[in-house]
């Protein structure tokens, strides 16, 4: 007796029920990771060199915008990634630009603003509303910036900070330090000679050697002979290592507290204030320098030890997932790669909020002016030295009034009074 067509169709209809209800609850686990709020921090674009070598043919004149200023390619180099936020995140932002999802700070320098404001060009065209001329796609968004001197988030090193520049010294004398830099020892000792600057210290190196043959040879110009392809890699190496021991080597995790950490604290506030329902911001993007990456990056200790390349971004986003908060960090400093994922030491690649928080106290400072100030043996020597500088000065006073008063200038008046 043949079974019919019922059980085979009634077979299927629980097959499709089946892939239906597969789907849906498929649908609803990707619908439950939602982003909630996003956080870059960029370096500038390609730029001119801050300064350069005296036996450098190529001087400030050669530069169309001088010294220290963002060039073409740097423009270029930040719009591009302003078209690729706005690609990751159209589903995130606005359309259009509204003041009251996105933030955006930079340093008071022109390199970060320009940066900035081209970034901003591609990130924000004008839609709808937004448009105010036709012939113009481009709309003004605000970029907020403090003075240098009173930049105490994004210009690091921050210099007003004693102790960090006494772990500066103890890093340079540290074992692990001089173990590094052994190998550069006769190499350092060569380039007096070929670039005429005496400065032998490995930030002068970085910045007064290095740096200005990079800029020169992504401009195309002429690169002095002595600058080989085996003399750039040892400087490049050097300007690597003087990075890591501004940050790191020594003491890391306080140096941290004294410098990223701040910014890791800012960031982590803001999360935390985007977990509100009443908050409507999307969006902060910090707009810095190498050193605002890289310090950053070193509190977090996600640093790759290189020096962060023009218009790389440091990704911080905040996802709701099931009703709990989580942190996907990653790195773009490719252009032409995704993002490199980043985890932080002790957490998954996404890391719930509440344990990102707990990893990173250790580097967040509780009062960054009291930490700043020199440790308890050189405040001790610093009241030593005072009081007998006191004491020194004291006895020189009264040496000189018993001189004055019974000297022969004191007796001669004495008696000429009579």
């Amino acid at each position: 007796m043949s079974a019919g067509p019922f059980p085979v169709a009634r077979a299927a209809g629980l097959g499709l029920g089946v892939l239906a209800l597969l789907s849906l609850c498929l649908d609803q686990g990707v619908a439950a990771k939602e982003l909630k709020f996003v956080t870059l921090v960029f370096r500038h674009g390609d730029r001119s060199p801050i300064e350069t070598f005296p036996n450098d043919p190529i001087k400030e004149s050669a530069w169309p915008q001088g010294f220290g200023q963002l060039t073409q390619v740097g423009i270029e180099q930040h719009y591009e990634l302003g078209e690729y936020m706005r690609r990751r995140y159209e589903n995130f932002l606005n359309e259009s630009y509204k003041h009251e999802q996105v933030y955006i700070r930079s340093t008071d320098v022109d390199r970060t603003l320009m940066s900035a404001l081209a970034n901003l060009a591609a990130l924000f065209p004008p839609k709808g509303p937004s448009v105010w001329n036709p012939s113009l796609a481009w709309q003004p968004v605000p970029v907020h910036t403090v003075p240098l001197s009173e930049d105490g988030l994004l210009y690091m090193p921050f210099k007003q900070c004693p102790r960090f520049q006494e772990l500066g010294e103890e890093t340079l004398k540290s074992e692990e330090f001089q173990k590094r830099l052994r190998p550069y020892k006769d190499f350092i000792e060569t380039l007096p000679k070929l670039s005429g600057q005496k400065r032998q210290d490995l930030f002068g190196i970085w910045s007064t050697i290095y740096d200005p043959l990079f800029c020169e040879t992504v401009n195309h110009y002429t690169m002095p002979n002595w600058a080989t392809e085996d003399t750039m890699v040892k400087l490049r190496e050097l300007s690597e290592l003087s990075l890591m021991s501004l940050y790191g080597i020594h003491k890391q995790k306080e140096k941290s507290r004294l410098q990223g950490g701040v910014l890791v604290r800012e960031i982590l506030n803001n999360m935390k204030t985007a977990t509100q329902p009443s908050s409507p911001r999307k969006l902060i993007m910090y707009s810095g320098h190498d050193t605002t990456i890289s310090g950053l990056q070193m509190a977090l200790d996600v640093y790759n030890g290189q020096l962060p390349p023009y218009a790389s971004c440091h990704i911080t986003e905040l996802y709701l997932d099931k009703g709990e908060y989580f942190v996907e960090m990653s790195y773009r400093n490719e252009s032409h790669h995704e993002p490199y994922p980043l985890t932080l030491p002790g957490c998954n690649h996404s890391c719930p909020l509440t344990t990102f928080a707990e990893l990173v106290a250790p580097v967040i400072p509780r009062d960054w002016a009291s930490e700043c100030m020199l440790t308890a043996d050189h405040q001790v020597l610093k009241v030593v030295l005072a009081v007998a500088f006191c004491l020194v000065a004291s006895v020189l006073v009264l040496l000189l009034f018993t001189l004055i008063r019974h000297g022969p200038c004191w007796r001669r008046e004495y008696s000429q009074d009579f």
